[in-house]
């Protein structure tokens, strides 16, 4: 290609990307509902949610999912080179028909039912009939163990909080403080497919039936290739590809793509009470992939960023438009309110990057709660990191009642500093609007925490109004995918020729024994 970098050619693809605004997200599990009663109400599927909402901290769905020391998946380093975390090629060849390293339906939950027919056909009797909980597996009666949100809102229990892998690395004063009464405190943590740029699942495919879509970067399982050798549920290290046990496929999430191509955005994205998710293309530059993905950990997020490209730069975007990408994608990618989280403002961050898949969902941090005393029966917050009459101050992030370290395992690879710095940042907004609105805040305070910040007081506007106030069309920016250029001739009228949208086998799966 023309278009030049200081380290060679540009190769600008499209990825249709995500944001999670954490502090708004409610844990109504609204999305995970809209999500199960679209995509996986079939059987076989009755134990995935390819939307679930998780309780942090928490071990998750599936259990401990994070723990890559026994699920192996995702990449790691090998000198200079990356591998897949699980295996090579000589070991895929091996474990094919034995994968060691697969959850078990235990480590999900054993989907259940409840045996309602028994209410109608009980005979007469001094007792209330019962409907007794069924497994959809074996179709027998049973003890319900466990769900996908089983922790729910248990961010104290020793059980489930106590062995969240996030927590390595704090203290053992810290790990106490954080299961006290007064200073217990959780956020919700909603999880789809990231639609990495570096999918390890993709890689791991011995058959090659997962794919990402050249058009928007969507990640795809091809139904007709899939041989259930389950390598890709393994590799992914998010555990966002599932196994059907009745149809002997492998699935996932696929963003609702039939949604995206007709101008809608996917159902958990529509249906999200706290409207915590934001959807838009982001251009990167894939010659950079191998680059990125092998930095070190603690410059991961920095080097994922620099490989997002800005879509107002005149060079990136010739060189976009060499690569076929259209002036709606390009448009949409200058209008994305992904890019102003990600890439603009630096307030959101990926998902364990550690894994080195190039995630391309981002969350922005929740703020975190500060330590506070109960005085006379009033909970008081004023003596704690906050100014007069319990005004966030930047002194609340050493009052956190939940550790930075914690946040910076999850979202930074233990990068501690990036964190702070996006704390901070969302402190500045939030003492800026604050004197804005109530003002009981100096403005030499004001100005200090915006220059803490990073940020001026026309963007703290900005991310004001794009956090509290956007509008629908501000928080979804789709793109036109110009599908109808690719499969259908132009002269058909779309209306008359549409296709069925569902999930599915153009042909009947078919067992070979």
């Amino acid at each position: 290609m023309a278009a030049k970098n200081g380290r060679g050619s540009m190769d600008i693809r499209a990825q249709v990307s995500m944001v999670f605004h954490l502090d708004k997200c409610i844990g109504c599990h609204t999305c995970s509902v809209a999500c199960k009663n679209i995509w996986t109400d079939r059987g076989g599927s009755e134990y995935m949610w390819w939307n679930n909402v998780e309780t942090k901290p928490g071990t998750g769905y599936p259990t401990k999912w994070e723990d890559q020391g026994d699920y192996q998946g995702g990449w790691e380093k090998d000198g200079d080179e990356l591998k897949l975390k699980q295996q090579g090629k000589s070991r895929t060849l091996g474990n094919i028909f034995a994968n060691p390293n697969l959850p078990t339906v235990d480590e999900y939950y054993e989907p259940w039912t409840y045996d309602y027919e028994h209410l109608f056909t009980a005979p007469e009797g001094d007792d209330q009939p019962t409907a007794r909980a069924k497994s959809l597996i074996t179709g027998k009666p049973m003890d319900i163990e466990a769900g996908p949100n089983w922790d729910d809102d248990l961010s104290g229990s020793p059980i489930y909080a106590a062995n969240d892998p996030n927590l390595e690395g704090l203290t053992d004063e810290e790990r106490e403080q954080l299961q006290e009464v007064e200073r217990m405190a959780f956020f919700y943590i909603p999880r789809i497919c990231n639609h990495c740029v570096n999918p390890s699942c993709v890689a791991a495919c011995p058959a090659g039936a997962i794919y990402k879509r050249g058009e928007d970067g969507i990640v795809l399982l091809n139904q007709d290739k899939c041989r259930a050798w389950r390598m890709c549920v393994s590799g992914c290290p998010y555990k966002k590809t599932y196994y059907n046990w009745s149809t002997g496929k492998s699935e996932k999430c696929v963003l609702c793509y039939p949604r995206l191509e007709s101008g809608h955005a996917p159902a958990c994205f529509h249906s999200c009470v706290g409207r915590i998710r934001y959807m838009g293309p982001l251009l990167y530059d894939a010659s950079q992939i191998e680059h990125v993905a092998s930095a070190s950990d603690v410059d991961l997020v920095k080097a994922q960023r620099e490989m997002i490209k800005s879509p107002f730069e005149d060079r990136i975007v010739a060189a976009a438009k060499a690569n076929g990408i259209s002036d709606e994608m390009i448009d949409a990618a200058q209008n994305s309110p992904v890019y102003k989280f990600v890439k603009e403002w630096k307030l959101a961050l990926p998902l364990h990057p550690e894994f080195r898949t190039l995630p391309m969902l981002f969350y922005v941090p929740p703020l975190l709660p500060v330590i506070a005393t109960t005085k006379r029966g009033q909970y008081d917050v004023s003596a704690e990191g906050c100014g007069e009459g319990g005004a966030v101050s930047m002194t609340s992030l050493e009052e956190a009642r939940m550790p930075l370290r914690y946040m910076a395992n999850l979202f930074a690879a233990g990068n501690e500093k990036l964190v702070g710095h996006v704390y901070k940042t969302l402190v500045a907004v939030r003492i800026y609007m604050r004197a804005k609105h109530v003002g009981n805040t100096p403005d030499s305070e004001v100005q200090d925490a915006l220059a803490q910040g990073g940020i001026t007081a026309e963007q703290a506007e900005a991310i004001q109004h794009l956090t509290s106030m956007p509008t629908f069309q501000e928080r979804f920016v789709i793109p036109a995918m110009s599908r109808e250029i690719a499969v259908e001739e132009q002269h058909m009228d779309p209306f008359k020729e549409r296709a069925e949208s569902g999930f599915g086998s153009r042909s009947a799966p078919e067992r070979r024994w």
